[in-house]
């Protein structure tokens, strides 16, 4: 199915298309398809007939080692890829690392940078791509995430097959809820396949990033992989969150392990290792195979970090694609990415937007990263006199909020916040809805959504005082919800 786009913000760029490392040949082989289940994975990218998948190769420029940033996007020619890929994002885990914070949601709902959810950066990578046919697996309490999608993503035009599919857990092949990443596209494999992809992209749907699908797709196409890993390369110290991967020097991946407990360094770095950011992109008939002889083991998970994966390697062609080719934010040339699956790893990502030139840019014209826009007044600041004067310095305040007479530094006030008279609040992030009372003081805390901060109130001053009563991490973070203050906001 060859789907038409009712606009893309690429869609009158120039700017060069380029992958590190790789060169375009013009050797001609006689069957595309043959060469994706056969090639040699010692012949360079790009040695195919890209004819045969839809790309225009006289528009192709000459592919030359360089690092893509946001002034170099691909060019239209990758545009039968985007609209020939079904996304699936997977939203429907808790994220138990984040503690209370996901008591009563799933981790892509939670709030993010005053006015976002942190699923906005996958949708929006998704649309900025091109990439307009989208899956949204659902599962664990996700009405608030539900409500946001429904709400906030429905500007896509299903006449010209775009659209958004929510896909809660509905027992649709077996008795059971989703039993594991895998197992939750597995069991919507039908509704995927009406919309005929060539490609299927899997994303995780609860990290902070800025990715160009298109050329992961692309750099996909190029490598004639089955399956192809986006990958990013983190300090070792922390790669035992993620799945290690071991490459060759073609990027062909010859190790997964996951989430082991003594990664492996990267040959010549020590102290890094090559991690996968839980972003696939699979020959949609390949997926479809071995999704369905995987859900007939009943020693398997069901996931693609634990079972898929690792049980391709030797067996398929799974090929890495580095994230620094396709990232459309980068700092002194290192892509962002974070994971904010922690309290002090989300409180750092939100804080850090505060400082002068933050490393995450929501700036860009070029991928602006959309969400439900609320119908609010602009933030207000009142009185100014010596007793009690309404500033925010650092800060980032968005629109509904209300500093009356307070003192706001190095913080972030989502959106219809309220804080009165005589209070500080510094180096925090309040999220939606909070009212903050008189004379309170604020030091590097997470106020969660709906919190009433009583008069006098203090946290992050006394943390030892604090632990007895609210969540406090060994950086110092505090995390306040309205079930530790007694607000039952969720029960009756």
């Amino acid at each position: 199915m060859r789907v038409r786009s009712s606009g893309t913000c690429l869609r009158n760029t120039t700017f060069p298309f380029e992958l590190r490392g790789y060169k375009r040949r013009s050797t001609h082989r006689p069957s595309h398809d043959a060469q994706i289940e056969h090639h040699d994975p010692r012949t360079p990218a790009w040695s195919f007939p890209l004819q045969e998948v839809g790309l225009n190769t006289d528009v192709l420029p000459q592919l030359v080692p360089s690092q893509l940033d946001s002034e170099q996007h691909r060019t239209p020619s990758v545009a039968p890829l985007v609209r020939s890929t079904y996304a699936v994002v997977l939203a429907g885990g808790r994220g138990t690392r984040l503690r209370q914070l996901t008591d009563w949601r799933a981790k892509p709902a939670v709030p993010f940078g005053g006015k976002h959810r942190i699923i906005d950066f996958s949708l929006s990578n998704c649309v900025n791509s091109g990439v307009r046919r989208i899956g949204v697996v659902t599962q664990y309490k996700a009405h608030s995430l539900i409500q946001h999608v429904r709400r906030g993503w429905s500007f896509l035009d299903p006449d010209l097959q775009e659209f958004i599919d929510l896909l809660p857990a509905q027992q649709r092949v077996q008795d059971n809820w989703y039993q594991g990443t895998a197992d939750a596209v597995f069991q919507n494999l039908d509704i995927i396949h009406l919309s005929s992809p060539t490609y299927i992209l899997v994303l995780a749907g609860d990290h902070v990033y800025k990715m160009d699908y298109g050329v992961m797709l692309a750099d996909h196409v190029a490598s004639r992989a089955d399956v192809t890993i986006a990958c990013i390369d983190v300090p070792r110290a922390e790669a035992s969150s993620f799945g290690v991967i071991a490459v060759d020097e073609h990027d062909n991946v010859i190790a997964f392990d996951e989430k082991p407990a003594d990664p492996p360094a990267i040959p010549g770095q020590p102290d890094r290792a090559l991690v996968s950011m839980g972003i696939y992109v699979f020959n949609a008939s390949f997926m479809y195979r071995r999704l369905a002889d995987d859900a007939t083991r009943r020693e398997s998970e069901h996931d693609f970090g634990r079972n898929i994966l690792p049980q391709l390697i030797g067996h398929a062609d799974v090929h890495a694609h580095r994230f620094g080719a396709s990232s459309v934010n980068t700092v002194n040339g290192v892509p962002y990415w974070r994971d904010v699956g922690t309290l002090d790893a989300y409180w750092e990502a939100n804080i850090d937007l505060t400082r002068v030139t933050p490393e995450l840019n929501l700036y860009d014209r070029r991928w602006p990263i959309r969400t439900f826009q609320e119908q609010l007044p602009p933030a207000k600041f009142v009185f100014d006199d010596d007793e009690a004067r309404g500033h925010a310095m650092d800060s980032l305040v968005a629109g509904g909020c209300i500093v009356s007479g307070a003192t706001v530094r190095r913080s972030l006030l989502s959106t219809n916040t309220v804080v009165e008279r005589h209070s500080l609040i510094e180096d925090s992030v309040i999220l939606p809805n909070a009212e903050i009372g008189r004379h309170v003081t604020i030091r590097r805390c997470i106020i969660d959504k709906f919190c009433r901060i009583p008069d006098n109130f203090q946290a992050g001053v006394d943390l030892e005082e604090d632990r007895k009563r609210f969540e406090v991490t060994d950086r110092g973070t505090v995390l306040v919800t309205p079930e530790m203050l007694g607000q039952l906001i969720h029960q009756f």
